[in-house]
């Protein structure tokens, strides 16, 4: 089965991030969310974020600066408020991995498997 998975690493403290918020969206004409996820231990949703997936344009956006607030004193504003990953799926039969190395002052990603 075809599916858009992620998760998100904390490089400040080396562990994954756990309780981060992450938003997910398909964009077209409109930007529709689909749901809203908190990462679990393991840095990762309990659940796929889509199942199954479809041709198109996608968002993640991962709430970093309220993550960080809980965890390292951080001047106000932060550097970092969120990250948005903006990717497009154009083949709906692979499985398609976005990932997050963040910390609070920079971040990366790539496309996984």
């Amino acid at each position: 089965m075809t599916k858009l998975t992620t998760h998100a690493l904390d490089t400040y403290s080396g562990k994954p991030a756990k309780g981060m918020k992450v938003d997910v969206y398909f964009v077209s004409e409109k930007r529709e969310k689909i749901k809203s996820v908190i990462l679990n231990t393991d840095g990762r949703p309990d659940e796929f974020l889509i199942e199954p997936i479809k041709a198109g344009n996608y968002e993640l956006v991962f709430y970093v600066g309220e993550y960080f607030q809980k965890i390292v004193k951080l001047p106000n504003p932060n550097f970092l408020s969120e990250v948005s990953i903006k990717f497009g799926i154009s083949n709906p039969k692979e499985k398609y991995h976005v990932p997050l190395l963040v910390s609070p002052w920079s971040y990366s990603t790539y496309r996984g498997s």
